[in-house]
C-alpha cells in the first residue's frame, strides 16, 4: 500500500491535528494488523535507561522492526496509542518531531495518553500501531 491509498480526514468541524503530529481519521483498504506496545527495549526486553525523547527514537525503530516483520512499513500505519509517564505539553516537541520524521505529512490517527508508569520500570514511554496489508490486487 502507498501513502496515496490511504485517505486521511480532517474535518474542518474540528481543529487541525496536524501541529499536534496526528490526523483525526484514516481508511485503508485491506487487512488490519495490530503491534503491540513497543518501547526503548535490549534484546532481553529490559527497558534502555535514557532520557524521554531517546525512549521515543528508540521505542519507534522498535516499532519499525515490528512492523517489518510482517512485510510492512511506517506508511502502512493507520492508528497509533501513545503511553507516556507523567505527561506534560513540553513532551510534545520530541514526540511530534519523532513522528513527522517517520510519518511526514501523512500522519495517523493518535490517541496519547498520560499514564502514572507503565509495565516496567524505567519505561518512559510506549507506543502501539494499527497497520493496514494492502489488499492484494487482482
Amino acid at each position: 500500500m502507498s501513502l496515496d491509498e490511504r485517505t486521511i480526514t480532517n474535518p474542518p468541524a474540528l481543529h487541525d491535528p496536524t501541529p499536534l503530529s496526528y490526523s483525526h481519521a484514516v481508511s485503508a483498504p485491506g487487512e488490519l494488523v495490530f503491534i503491540a506496545g513497543q518501547y526503548a527495549s535490549d534484546a532481553n526486553g529490559a527497558p534502555v535507561p535514557g532520557d524521554f525523547a531517546s525512549q521515543v527514537e528508540l521505542a519507534l525503530d522498535r516499532l519499525g522492526a515490528a512492523l517489518e516483520g510482517v512485510g510492512l512499513g511506517f506508511e502502512h500505519v493507520v492508528r497509533l496509542g501513545t503511553f507516556i509517564v507523567d505527561h506534560d505539553v513540553s513532551k510534545l516537541e520530541p514526540l511530534g518531531k519523532a513522528l513527522q520524521a517517520r510519518f511526514g505529512d501523512r500522519l495517523p490517527a493518535q490517541t496519547l495518553s498520560g499514564v502514572a508508569s507503565l509495565a516496567l520500570p524505567g519505561m518512559l514511554f510506549e507506543i502501539e500501531a494499527i497497520a493496514v496489508r494492502p489488499s492484494p490486487r487482482g
